[in-house]
């Protein structure tokens, strides 16, 4: 068993989760690093880390799938022996943007499959491995953490099954944190913006947020980086909030703020 922190991060491989994979690494942290389908982006991000004279490795899953969760805690726990830090990252969008009274199931199957099941599921079977590790005295605590999004309480009226996949996610963190306080496990949720990534990089969609902040969308009236949606995590990673858990951490630019 490795004598140090082991972080599991889904969707480490690019955008917020490859900025996350990073900032976790700097803290100390030893980083298995999930990705689904882009091996050199995977590799990449792996390299980068093993640059930071930091402990990495990489594990090629579908979290949406039951068996290849599965899979994935197995790999880290046989790599590493232990898991202090799950990273709820990995999401997707719709392929299409359809309004509400034309989403079909299979999209609304899909998300929801990626974005909100999979957290869930594998949140509870990396708890069960925190609570039998916390019990042998492996680890002293545990901290999991779900990427979530201003979606979570911000209705799209073409980015309906999205929206209900954020907002499930977030009282999957209130769920847990309320379930797992008892052993030390700690449940953060962090709600990035409107941030450049992959998801965010089509002319539609730039054109859009765009002229959304021409307009004065939010008090820090700019597109956030994946490395400020990483720095929060980081501090959560560092122990920096010990007593609290179910706690939102806006990462948005004051979006969630309310001016009359």
């Amino acid at each position: 068993m490795i004598d140090q922190k082991v972080a599991l991060i889904t969707g480490g491989s690019r955008g917020i989760g490859r900025a996350i994979a990073l900032e976790v690494a700097r803290a100390g942290y030893a980083v298995m690093i999930n990705f689904n389908e882009n091996l050199g982006a995977a590799e990449s991000t792996r390299n980068e880390i093993e640059e930071l004279e930091a402990t990495v490795d990489i594990c090629q899953a579908d979290v949406s799938a039951s068996s290849h969760r599965d899979l994935l805690v197995d790999y880290t726990l046989e790599k590493f022996g232990r898991i202090d830090l799950l990273v709820n990252s990995a999401g997707i969008g719709p392929s299409i943007r359809k309004d509400i009274l034309e989403t079909d199931i299979d999209s609304f199957n899909k998300v929801l499959s990626t974005n909100l099941r999979a957290p869930y599921f594998l949140t509870q079977r990396v708890a069960n491995e925190m609570i039998a590790s916390i019990k042998d005295k492996t680890i002293d605590g545990g901290a999991i953490i779900n990427i979530a999004s201003l979606r979570s309480y911000t209705a799209a009226k073409n980015y309906g099954e999205y929206c209900i996949s954020k907002a499930g996610l977030s009282m999957v963190t209130k769920l847990f944190a309320v379930r797992l306080a008892e052993f030390g496990i700690n449940v953060y949720e962090v709600r990035p913006g409107i941030i450049e990534t992959d998801m965010t990089s089509s002319d539609e969609v730039r054109d859009h947020y765009n002229a959304k902040l021409a307009k004065g969308m939010a008090p820090i009236n700019r597109w956030g980086k994946p490395e400020e949606v990483a720095a929060a995590v980081g501090a959560i990673a560092r122990g920096s909030f010990p007593f609290s858990t179910g706690s939102v951490f806006d990462v948005d630019g004051g979006w969630h703020l309310r001016e009359l």
